[in-house]
């Protein structure tokens, strides 16, 4: 036969010190809903920044290079990528390759002929193929080859079509550029020159450069450059995420300069995480202070009903279901208190999704699931905490 607990309830002096039992109640209903906001908070920072965007191969690819100061300016090996670089670069966990991007090491002045009067010192880089975004069929070359097939930087054609105007040139468009014949000169260090023709084959959304093939590189480095060793000033990562906390901080460890416009979400994401992060910890410490509030207020309760408790154990009722009846005395405040923080946090994610987002449909107007787990969580805790501690006390009192 089950026994009540009702007329035993007023036996326990509950009335005194009430102001830290309420205290206790405000504190964790501070603490909860900070740590919920915090944690739904997180979640949309993820959501937001850390979706998926539209990538090629479903990667990112950016280049990096090492930060010329005023130290190293005059110091070329200390600005180039050694192999030992690379091989670090290829270590880590969020770097899926690596491909460096080598320069020609001799002079190089590209020509449009009679059709466009116009002649530049210019640059030739190559990369492995894997990296260039639209790779033709045709873009290969062999020894003896007078013909070089060019991938031109998209930003680069669009720079002409700027400057070209005021220096009486035409401007041109994707197609009509892919129609011009270019003439690249290449001059040695012995006053050797050979001149090859050369036409754009793709337009690089991706690479800021002239990308010419690597065996053509190779080859005229040698010949005109008299080297074969050359290191790269620039490597291009691939990475599931450019905005990766740990990619950022990897490339802010070894001081190398990236795009900032490539990876500004992610250096959002990380102050923002922190934050909230931040905001999180807080918000349980409170709750933690809260619990160990109302602890005091159940030593002094069971301290004052001390000689009540122990008549009551001299009449043979257990330990243990008095601990239980006394902590679930508790359960209805302490449901209460995380429902309306709960219901707080809902209120809040409804209004930042609705008013402060305008419902991008990354976010959604309810509670991650997560934060619902989190709140059961602290329930669990509340109870097991006061159960552990009034069965603690009971037993001294045995």
């Amino acid at each position: 036969m089950a026994v009540s607990f009702k007329p035993i309830r007023s036996l326990l002096q509950t009335g005194t010190n009430t102001s830290s039992r309420w205290f206790s109640y405000i504190g964790l209903g501070i603490g909860v809903l900070l740590l919920l906001c915090s944690i739904q908070m997180y979640i949309n920072i993820q959501q937001l920044l850390g979706g998926e965007s539209q990538r090629k191969d479903g990667s990112d690819f950016i280049s990096i290079s090492k930060t010329i100061t005023n130290e190293t300016m005059g110091l070329l090996e200390k600005n180039l990528f050694n192999a030992n670089d690379i091989k670090d670069i290829e270590t880590k966990p969020f770097i899926e390759g690596v491909s460096p991007l080598t320069a020609n090491r001799f002079r190089v002045q590209l020509s449009a002929g009679d059709i466009i009067p116009f002649s530049t010192d210019m640059f030739l880089e190559s990369l492995d193929n894997n990296f260039i975004d639209t790779v033709p069929p045709n873009f290969a070359w062999q020894e003896g080859q007078n013909y070089i097939p060019i991938v031109f930087s998209s930003d680069f054609l669009e720079i002409y079509n700027v400057f070209a105007p005021g220096y009486g040139l035409p401007q041109l468009s994707a197609e009509t550029a892919s129609q011009v014949v270019v003439f690249i000169t290449c001059y040695g260090q012995n006053g050797e020159k050979q001149t090859f023709r050369g036409s754009i084959v793709a337009l690089s959304d991706r690479v800021n450069s002239i990308i010419v093939p690597k065996n053509f590189l190779d080859w005229a480095n040698n010949k005109f450059g008299n080297t074969t060793d050359v290191k790269a000033s620039r490597l291009y990562i691939k990475t599931k995420d450019a905005n990766n906390p740990d990619f950022l901080n990897y490339l802010q460890q070894k001081n190398y300069k990236v795009n900032k416009d490539k990876t500004k979400f992610g250096r959002v994401k990380q102050v923002l995480q922190g934050i909230f992060s931040g905001l999180g910890i807080f918000g349980l410490l409170v709750v933690i202070l809260a619990l160990m509030l109302f602890s005091f207020y159940l030593q002094l309760m069971i301290a004052r009903s001390k000689d009540n408790l122990q008549l009551l154990l001299m009449m043979g009722y257990s330990p243990n279901w008095l601990s239980k009846n006394v902590s679930k005395q508790f359960i209805p405040v302490y449901v209460l208190v995380v429902l309306v923080a709960l219901a707080l946090t809902e209120g809040m994610q409804w209004a930042f999704h609705h008013f402060a987002m305008f419902d991008r449909p990354e976010l959604s107007s309810l509670l991650h699931w997560a934060v619902m787990g989190t709140a059961v969580f602290l329930i669990g805790l509340s109870l097991l905490t006061n159960y552990r501690m009034v069965k603690k006390l009971l037993y001294k009192l045995v």
